[in-house]
């Protein structure tokens, strides 16, 4: 997994350090003992790193002090902090199999869990992904449990899906609650409506949450049309009132919110490489890679466009083998904690409802990228188009 592999001889450490890059990176170190626990950690600077840890101690330091521990180094440069990150985590997950989470201390991406496999599906927040063959869909990540939680109210309250979290036994004797009495539920827990109505409704929640936002600014944008159309205009002002109120509701959302099966795209970092950029393809919420892409095209295929030159590499790309729940959790965690930082260093691209990718703006990023442009984290901004 690691590229290059270094003899350790104490009494040869500068020749060991001047071969060292001086350069981000992840790396592993050895002992004699096959038995022995190995180190292993990332940096941003892996000769001044080792030098510290294996380099002649100071007198009366209390800094850790590997030197006549190891035996061989191993190391990959990195060209940023998100390959580093996700290098490590995969590292860590080959050489600690049992205690690499608690190493890692990631903090799972919150979500919101749409119960379609209950009978009276309800939605709900979670950092947990269930079966991923089963009919639950889980939609995010998000950046906190605060930001999911009031996206998911604010939107719920226009649409009567049911809130509360117990499982029904529909029985016309039972008084419901606020939410029914304000009109805000079908009520299904005293049969205040069908079971077809109430799936009705749910499939609704569902397209909205899938469309993020806009299969219900259509639905209200055609009411008001209507409305005018046939000459009600009281009507077609509340309803185009609801259309306002629905604004700042989507202007809470990040582009990178969506169900998870569909969340795919690619992100480009720095690369170790010169004169390239490093490509991770995102696939249901996986991440695989690094890619390397070279900016200059090799002579024989200098008539090939550049477009279809970064689609052949991220097809060369293998497919995370990831197939579990928590592995899932793991990579959204990484993703999510790079995607919202303040300022973050490489860009994302986000493939659309087909899979396909927005490939110009993929090729326009990749020079940016390259030329290190500083690209700061994207704030949520509305599409007023999609309101008129």
């Amino acid at each position: 997994m690691l590229t290059t592999r270094l003899d350790f001889i104490p009494s040869q450490d500068e020749e060991v350090f001047s071969v060292v890059p001086v350069a981000p990176a992840v790396f592993l170190l050895r002992g004699e003992d096959p038995q022995s626990e190995p180190y292993v950690s990332k940096t941003a600077n892996l000769r001044r790193r080792l030098q510290r840890l294996i380099g002649l101690p100071t007198e009366r330091s209390k800094r850790l002090n590997l030197r006549d521990r190891v035996r061989w180094i191993e190391f990959t440069p990195t060209g940023s902090d998100f390959e580093s990150g996700f290098r490590l985590y995969r590292l860590l997950r080959l050489v600690f199999p049992n205690t690499y989470s608690s190493r890692l201390r990631l903090r799972f991406a919150p979500l919101i869990k749409l119960h379609l496999e209950n009978e009276y599906p309800r939605a709900s927040l979670t950092a947990r992904l269930g079966r991923l063959n089963g009919r639950n869909l889980y939609y995010g990540p998000f950046a906190s449990r605060a930001a999911a939680e009031k996206f998911m109210n604010d939107s719920l309250d226009f649409f009567k899906m049911r809130r509360c979290v117990d499982d029904l036994h529909p029985d016309p004797a039972f008084p419901g609650c606020i939410y029914s009495e304000m009109k805000m539920c079908l009520a299904p827990c005293f049969k205040g409506c069908t079971d077809a109505e109430y799936h009705s409704e749910v499939a609704r929640v569902q397209a909205y949450f899938g469309s993020g936002g806009d299969s219900l600014v259509r639905e209200i944008s055609a009411q008001r049309d209507q409305a005018s159309v046939d000459l009600r205009f009281e009507d077609a002002s509340a309803v185009h009132a609801r259309l306002e109120k629905l604004k700042p509701v989507l202007g809470q959302l990040p582009d990178i919110v969506r169900e998870i099966n569909q969340l795919s795209g690619l992100v480009v970092q720095p690369s170790a490489a010169a004169g390239s950029v490093a490509l991770f393809r995102i696939d249901a919420g996986r991440i695989s890679g690094p890619g390397t892409f070279f900016i200059q095209s090799p002579e024989h295929s200098k008539s090939q466009s550049m477009e279809s030159r970064v689609e052949e590499a991220v097809a060369a790309i293998a497919l995370a083998e990831s197939r579990t729940s928590l592995e899932t959790m793991e990579h959204l965690a990484i993703l999510k904690r790079w995607y919202y930082r303040s300022s973050r260093v490489g860009e994302i691209f986000l493939a659309d409802g087909k899979g396909e990718l927005p490939m110009r703006r993929v090729v326009r990023g990749i020079a940016r990228v390259y030329r290190g442009e500083k690209q700061q984290t994207a704030v949520p901004e509305l599409n007023e188009n999609q309101f008129r």
